[in-house]
Formats: C-alpha cells, structure tokens, sequence
C-alpha cells in the first residue's frame, strides 16, 4: 500500500483569461474546479496507475465531504482527522502566453489536539504501508517541526517520500527519507546556491543527501529530471507536448515513482515513468492529473541517460 499523508487540502481554482490586467476587468474564458493538495493528487495518481492507494491527512467540516468523493470516484481509500472550518481555495490564474499567477490561501488553524490524532493516525497507517508520501503545505499556525514530527511517525520499514519546500524539507530531512523532490526554485532556496548546469544541479542534491535523504528526484519543468544518489545520476528529458497547466505536474512525477519503487523497479524506470507522469499532467487542465493513455504515450517516446 501507498500511503499519502496530506497536511493542508486545498480547493484549487483555475482561472483561464486572454490577459491578466491588474488595477482593471477581467473576464474568465474557462473555470475549472477540482479538490485536491498535493498528497491527494499524489494518491489518485497511484490510482491510475493500478497502485494500491491510501490518503490521509486533515480535513474540513464545511466542504470536506466534496474531497471524499472525489477520492471515492478515483478508487483511493481514505480516513482523516477532520477539524471544524473549510478547507482553503488556492487560484490559478493562466492568461493565453500559458503565464501563470498563483494566490494561494494559508488553510485553516489545525488544534494541537487535532495535530496529535493525525500523528497517532499516521502510526497506524503506515503498519500496512510500503511507501508512505508526505507533500504539501501546513496549515496556518502549524509550525514547521510538525513535518519531522510526522515523518517520524511513519513506521521504520516504510520507505518515506517527501515533497514539500522551505524549513518544512529541512526539518522533514532529520527523520529521514527515502527520495525527496524538490524542483529547480526550491533546491536553491534551501541551499541558498544558484544552479547553472547539471554538474552544479547534483552538487546541490548531494546537499539534501548530506541532510538526510537517500535519493533526490530533482525537477527540472519542461527539460526533464535527474535522479541521483550522490553517488550516481540519471537525466530524462521531458517529451514536447502542448501545455494546459504546469500545476500538478509534479505529484503526477510523485505518484509514478511511489509505484515503481514499490514495484521493485530499476532506477532508470523509476526516472522514465515519473517524466512521463508529470510530463502528462501539464496536458490537463487545472489541476487535473494524468490520465493512463497519455502517460503511456510519453512513456514510449522517452528515455533515460545515465550522467555517471
């Protein structure tokens, strides 16, 4: 079982328009809704991919059940430490130059009490995980420490994946974990280096292996991926395809190596399906995941090069 624990659910609406005009009218040419958070669009992509998927994480009185069912139509088992309140709204704003301004909410206040069941919940959970992926946010007033609380939860024999930014990596790294991905802006941020070429890229990721993770997945958008334990890398360039939104894309990348490496697969499989999967993603509009066919489509035109 793939366990995905996500933190701060959010509401994610994606808002298309020709221009974004600040200070003046603008009028939406396409709306799209979906109920989502990172760790949740992880588990549907597990789904997708045939995997067996579990979330978890805080939910919201007020229109948490609209999150369940989306979950429940994508065949993704689920159970939550539900708290009173919404979940937060996050806005996408893409004008026709695909440019994109993000607004995101910080999330409703989450009680200590309510913090405590989620890390008993994660305890338990995890006793029937093989993988277990903690991605996301915090909700406001959540200091960043819970992360290392969380992932200390996570059974010892799990293999742990995190994806999340900031003091939120640098404190989930001191547990520990079996892969992180960062992208490109937020390796810089918590190296404080700026990154030119490969070479300097998986110098960069040998900093997160130094603080605590196994194996860094590094996302580079449009040009590809590296994988790399520090003491070997792998790059896959992405494939060309027509983009409706970057958003997603990398739980798309998430949910195909969660599936690979419990699988057993190689690493150059475990890098060439997460291409494909977030690669897939941005064809979708909002922060719709990707779909089986399209990911099977890039599968097949893509391929891995070894760097060392």
């Amino acid at each position: 079982m793939i366990l995905s624990v996500c933190p701060n659910p959010s509401v994610d609406c994606t808002i298309e328009l020709d221009t974004l005009k600040t200070g003046s009218l603008n009028r939406i040419d396409n709306k799209v809704i979906t109920y989502s958070g990172k760790a949740l669009n992880v588990a549907i992509g597990v789904a997708r991919l045939g995997g067996d998927s579990f979330a978890t994480g805080f939910m919201f009185d007020e229109n948490g059940k609209m999150f369940v069912h989306t979950l429940d139509d994508e065949k993704v088992k689920n159970t939550f430490v539900w708290s009173k309140g919404s979940a937060r709204t996050n806005y996408k704003i893409v004008d026709k130059r695909a440019m994109m301004t993000e607004i995101n909410d910080k999330g409703e206040p989450v009680s200590l009490q309510k913090q405590a069941e989620l890390i008993d919940l994660v305890k338990q959970l995890s006793q029937s995980a093989s993988i277990a992926v903690i991605s996301g946010s915090l909700p406001s007033g959540v200091k960043s420490e819970y992360y290392r609380t969380l992932s200390d939860a996570i059974a010892p024999s799990v293999k742990k994946i995190i994806d999340t930014s900031g003091d939120n990596m640098v404190e989930a790294l001191k547990a520990g974990a079996y892969l992180v991905k960062p992208n490109l802006d937020e390796l810089q941020s918590v190296t404080g280096v700026h990154y030119d070429g490969i070479d300097q890229m998986i110098e960069g990721c040998r900093t997160l292996i130094d603080a605590g993770a196994e194996n860094v997945l590094l996302s580079l958008g449009r040009k590809g991926a590296i994988l790399t334990d520090g003491k070997s890398a792998l790059f896959c360039k992405s494939a060309n395809v027509a983009v409706n939104s970057t958003v997603g894309a990398g739980d798309g990348m998430i949910a195909a190596a969660s599936v690979m490496i419990e699988n057993g697969e190689s690493r150059e499989e475990i890098l060439r399906c997460a291409v494909a999967a977030g690669t897939a993603s941005v064809t979708t509009p909002g922060t719709n995941l990707f779909y089986r066919d399209k990911f099977q489509e890039i599968y097949d035109k893509i391929k891995v090069e070894k760097l060392f």
